[in-house]
């Protein structure tokens, strides 16, 4: 048995792991968080948030500090970097992409998990587990053992968690290989963007710009696909490719970081084993090509933290953890399937580059461009939650109430009963769902029950059918 006794361990301190451990300490769950870095990683291999994410932060009153710390940049329904003729607008109150560098992203999310309690442990590489039926042992690198009711397996797409289950991660492996590195650069930066902008006119798998800092961006198509993915690109290859494509290395020098990533797409089998959970790159893994998958894990800790606190607290429902994978696998299918759909579309060849211009005139139509900008931006998920109105199963976005507004209410992660007509009732629930009568609220429904995600668990007037899905959702009466 591990000396140490934990509610929850999260194997892996990345954005993922990390909006978990939040989710869970808002709940007074005891999370141990286990990275093996000692030091946070300085390389950017994400550039912002999309709307969804933007709306979590919102919802757990963390917006003001990353909107200092980021750059709004309009949304505007990019689908494999085909812009739309026009703004398109989202049903969203926050219509943008929110870009900051991904260390910046890892640092607001650490400081907010050790802000609320969580034990975060640098360092410490998890070497192996054993669960049985009350818990999980893990190992650590050296030898330490810790013990904890759960463990979840936040580590990436080489998961060692996902790999000592055995949970197999079907899906297609990598055919093409990217070199990213940011990196000091000696060129003029009206050169830079002068030849970025040719190259990219016949090979949309380039890039490069300023990223801060006196530093630039690039983005390269490796000369093949390494075999071992582990060992980071040298500098030379870096400029070699870059050479390569645009005629120039830019006199690059001076690198803060260089990686490498894939276009290989997988998705676990399954997300739960007993008492061991996946989350974010380590249950799927796809092309980079939109910039979803931050994302994809901030929204699959969003899902998961309330319900695996629930487990941890005793109040949990039947099958309400088990609805984490039934609601997040299908969500992660839908990002591989746009992911594969652009990484498609940005190919050379003579037949992706029909499709992509059928496309483009097809994104001139409004609801097209709609449909493709909300399933980017992570807005249009909708869950089955069983019957009820079209509002049913969906995210609810922040709206006006008749004093103030929605999403000031959700900071705590508890339910949410917004009420217009002042005659429902949350007794028996009172510990986990909070009750808002608000005959203001701007809703086409007289009432509607909030999730802790914010996702809209019941739609109606009738308060049989509420405590129905008070019960489902919240467990038995207090």
């Amino acid at each position: 048995m591990g000396s140490e006794q934990f509610d929850v361990i999260i194997s892996g301190g990345g954005p993922t792991g990390m909006m978990l451990a939040s989710e869970l300490r808002l709940h007074d769950v005891r999370v141990l968080v286990v990275e093996r870095d000692a030091e946070p990683t300085t390389a950017v291999r994400s550039l912002g948030l999309h709307p969804r994410s933007v709306e979590i932060m919102d919802q757990r009153g963390l917006l003001d500090r990353f909107l200092a710390a980021g750059t709004r940049y309009p949304g505007g329904g990019r689908f494999a970097g085909i812009p739309s003729p026009r703004p398109v607008e989202l049903d969203t109150t926050h219509d943008y992409i929110l870009g900051m560098p991904q260390p910046v992203t890892d640092r607001l999310l650490a400081e907010r998990a050790a802000e609320l309690g969580a034990d975060i442990r640098r360092g410490r590489e998890v070497t192996g587990f054993e669960q049985d039926g009350t818990g999980v042992t893990v190992e650590l690198a050296g030898g330490e053992r810790v013990r904890g009711g759960w463990l979840v397996g936040c580590d990436g797409g080489r998961s060692l968690v996902r790999r000592t289950l055995g949970i197999g991660f079907p899906g297609e492996a990598a055919t093409t290989e990217w070199i990213l590195g940011e990196a000091e650069a000696t060129a003029r930066a009206d050169e830079i963007a002068a030849t970025s902008e040719r190259v990219r006119a016949t090979h949309r798998g380039f890039g490069i710009g300023p990223s801060g800092d006196g530093l630039y961006r690039a983005v390269v198509p490796a000369a093949s696909v390494s075999e071992d993915r582990t060992v980071a690109p040298t500098l030379e290859e870096f400029r070699t490719q870059l050479r390569a494509y645009a005629g120039t290395d830019f006199g690059i020098h001076s690198p803060r970081s260089i990686t490498r990533f894939t276009d290989a797409t997988r998705i676990a089998e399954r997300y739960r084993s007993g008492r061991v959970l996946l989350a974010g790159d380590a249950a799927h893994i796809h092309p980079p090509l939109g910039g979803q998958g931050l994302n994809l894990g901030i929204q699959d800790a969003f899902n998961l933290g309330w319900k695996l606190a629930a487990e941890v607290r005793g109040w949990a429902p039947v099958g309400l953890l088990d609805s984490y994978e039934s609601e997040r696998r299908p969500a992660g299918e839908e990002v591989l399937t746009l992911t594969r759909a652009q990484s498609e579309l940005i190919s050379p060849e003579p037949g992706p580059q029909a499709v992509r211009r059928i496309l483009t005139e097809l994104m001139d139509i409004d609801a097209v461009a709609r449909t493709l900008g909300a399933k980017v931006a992570g807005i249009a998920v909708r869950y089955d939650l069983g019957d009820g109105p079209e509002l049913v199963g969906r995210r609810l976005r922040d709206i006006p109430l008749g004093s103030g507004r929605l999403y000031d209410h959700l900071h705590e992660g508890r339910g949410l009963l917004l009420d217009r007509t002042g005659a429902l009732s949350t007794a028996g629930w009172t510990g986990r769902v909070d009750h808002l009568p608000d005959a203001g609220a701007a809703l086409d429904t007289p009432a509607v029950l909030l999730r802790p995600d914010g996702h809209v668990a019941w739609a109606g007037s009738e308060q049989a059918e509420l405590d129905e899905r008070l019960a489902r959702w919240f467990g038995p009466r207090e």
